[in-house]
C-alpha cells in the first residue's frame, strides 16, 4: 500500500466540486457492492438534514474518492436506537490500495467522536469479493445483524488510539 500524502482532505459537496464527485467511479467488479455516489446523494437529499454527511475525498486537487456518514440515524425508525456511521464508500478504481479507505473510515469516526458519538457502525456487502476484510482489519465486528441482506459491523471508538484507523 502506498501511503498517502497530507494534502488529503475531505470536502462538502458543491456546485463547484459535484461532477468530479459523480465522477467517482469504483472497479466493475465492485458495482455490485457499494451505489453509485449520484444514488447516494439523492438519498442524502431525501432524508432530513443533518442525517447524510457527504462528502469528496481530495488527494491535493485530485478528487480520489466518496464519502457518506449517517449521524444519528433513527435505525428501528421509532425513536427506539439511533446510530451514526459510515453509510457509503467508493475510491475511485485506480485509486485504491493508496490508504484514502482508510482515512474515510477514520474521518467518519472523528467526526462520530467530535458529535460524542462512542460507536460507528457500517454494513457490507458480505462474500468473497465483499470488503469485509477490509472493516475488520480496521477493528470493526460484526455484530450479528443485517441490514438490507448486508452485515452490520460496528466500531467502540472508546477502545481506539490515535493511528489506530
Amino acid at each position: 500500500m502506498t501511503s498517502i500524502t497530507s494534502s488529503v482532505h475531505l470536502e462538502k459537496i458543491t456546485p463547484a466540486n459535484f461532477e468530479a464527485a459523480v465522477g467517482i467511479r469504483v472497479r466493475p467488479d465492485q458495482d455490485h457492492a457499494v451505489a453509485s455516489v449520484t444514488k447516494s446523494l439523492a438519498e442524502a437529499y431525501v432524508h432530513p438534514e443533518g442525517v447524510a454527511w457527504p462528502r469528496l475525498i481530495v488527494d491535493g486537487d485530485r478528487p480520489v474518492g466518496f464519502l457518506m456518514a449517517f449521524l444519528d440515524i433513527d435505525w428501528r425508525g421509532d425513536g427506539s436506537l439511533f446510530r451514526s456511521g459510515l453509510w457509503r464508500l467508493n475510491i475511485a478504481a485506480e485509486e485504491q490500495g493508496r490508504g484514502y479507505g482508510r482515512f474515510a473510515v477514520a474521518s467518519v469516526a472523528g467526526e462520530i467522536r467530535r458529535r460524542g458519538g462512542r460507536e460507528m457502525y457500517v454494513t457490507w456487502h458480505p462474500g468473497p469479493d465483499g470488503p469485509e476484510g477490509f472493516y475488520l482489519g480496521l477493528g470493526f465486528r460484526a455484530n450479528g445483524e443485517t441490514s438490507g441482506g448486508q452485515t452490520v459491523g460496528v466500531l467502540d471508538l472508546d477502545e481506539l488510539t490515535p493511528g489506530d484507523v
